[in-house]
């Protein structure tokens, strides 16, 4: 943490620049598709991770289990025609417990559940001491996926900000310390990711609004170290490397400035239930960089038609050049059936090929 410099929060390259150098490597059509980054967690997975933690499944079983998840989220988004594919993350069974398991520093508790919201409960891990990052987390699942299919597949992570947000922090050193850490631990994994063949990475930060003090006098010192954060973690990225981040349902008015500093490529955001709100205020700040205006609510069981993706992408139109237009889910496609993830797809992908055909008049 004290050898860090100043240098190393910067990607070196303008945006500007950068997005010319991602086109040309992606190749990408106008309104790419893409999902933010989970699939269905099936029966079939709740039982292999089950069998694997009671030891009545093996690591080459469990393992091989995984493999055939991956290879079904990855055929599945081929025969949809989606442009940046995932691996779907099975393995995961929550997206901040994963990596704490697999970082020093962190105990995950069998126990100690709390609620999250509604029904939904979680048990956060807990910071007893210097985070590090020991081996590899993800850059086995995203080169397997990848080996599966010509189309680009999304490196995976959770950002550091909402690692420590739904975490249990230490009491003896500041949040912005431990921050720092994760984004060390987080940037050595973007890099090996980048090495094994990722061209595009998401680093996921829901955390940062939630983290925001709800007194003024402390937000600018908050958005300051938090912003670091993720940049100290994404800017190791190669211009060529496009850096995608997502943010959940939130009230983004107060965080504009800090998500316009993040510097990533590419932002995801809820917008299918505010009316796409929120592209208003990022052109308020002056945002000028790739958005994902969700157009399809996952927190609903309903699949949204060809016409209303179509619709809401034109809509979004409005506001923003199609060559900063991603085509996307809200959030995560955890919570849904297999079924209804199928038939969204096939509405997104449809979707987004008539909002095309309608700018090219």
């Amino acid at each position: 943490v004290a050898g860090v410099v100043p240098a190393d929060l910067e990607r070196g390259t303008p945006a500007a620049e950068r997005r010319a150098l991602q086109a040309a490597a992606l190749g990408l059509p106008l309104l790419p598709t893409t999902t933010i980054g989970s699939f269905p967690q099936t029966p079939e997975i709740r039982r292999a991770r089950a069998a694997h933690r009671t030891g009545s499944l093996d690591d080459a079983g469990y393992e091989a289990a995984m493999e055939a998840e991956v290879r079904a989220v990855v055929a599945a988004q081929e025969a949809a025609g989606v442009d940046v594919l995932v691996h779907g993350e099975p393995e995961r069974d929550d997206m901040v417990r994963h990596f704490a398991a697999r970082l020093d520093g962190f105990v995950t508790p069998l126990h100690g559940w709390v609620q999250s919201y509604g029904s939904r409960c979680v048990r956060p891990p807990v910071v007893v001491g210097d985070v590090s990052r020991p081996a590899p987390m993800t850059t086995r699942w995203t080169a397997y996926a990848q080996s599966l299919t010509a189309a680009p597949v999304k490196g995976m992570l959770t950002g550091p900000v909402t690692v420590l947000a739904w975490s249990f922090p230490r009491d003896d050193e500041p949040r912005s310390t431990t921050a720092r850490q994760l984004a060390l631990a987080l940037r050595d994994e973007v890099a090996d990711l980048e090495a094994g063949g990722a061209r595009v990475v998401q680093v996921d930060e829901p955390g940062l609004r939630e983290l925001l003090p709800l007194r003024a006098a402390g937000r600018a010192e908050y958005l300051a170290w938090a912003v670091d954060a993720f940049r100290l973690a994404t800017a190791v990225a190669a211009p060529s490397t496009q850096v995608h981040t997502h943010m959940c349902y939130a009230e983004f008015g107060d965080v504009m400035a800090a998500i316009d500093a993040l510097d990533a490529d590419v932002i995801s955001l809820e917008a299918a239930r505010s009316r796409l709100e929120v592209l208003d205020e990022l052109a308020a700040e002056g945002y000028d960089r790739g958005v994902g205006p969700g157009v399809w609510d996952i927190h609903s069981p309903r699949v949204p038609s060809v016409d209303e993706v179509a619709d809401h992408l034109a809509r979004a139109l409005e506001r923003l050049p199609a060559d900063r237009l991603w085509a996307n889910p809200d959030c995560g496609l955890k919570t849904r059936s297999v079924e209804e993830v199928a038939a969204g797809l096939a509405s997104l992908v449809a979707g987004a090929a008539r909002a095309r055909e309608q700018l090219a008049g």
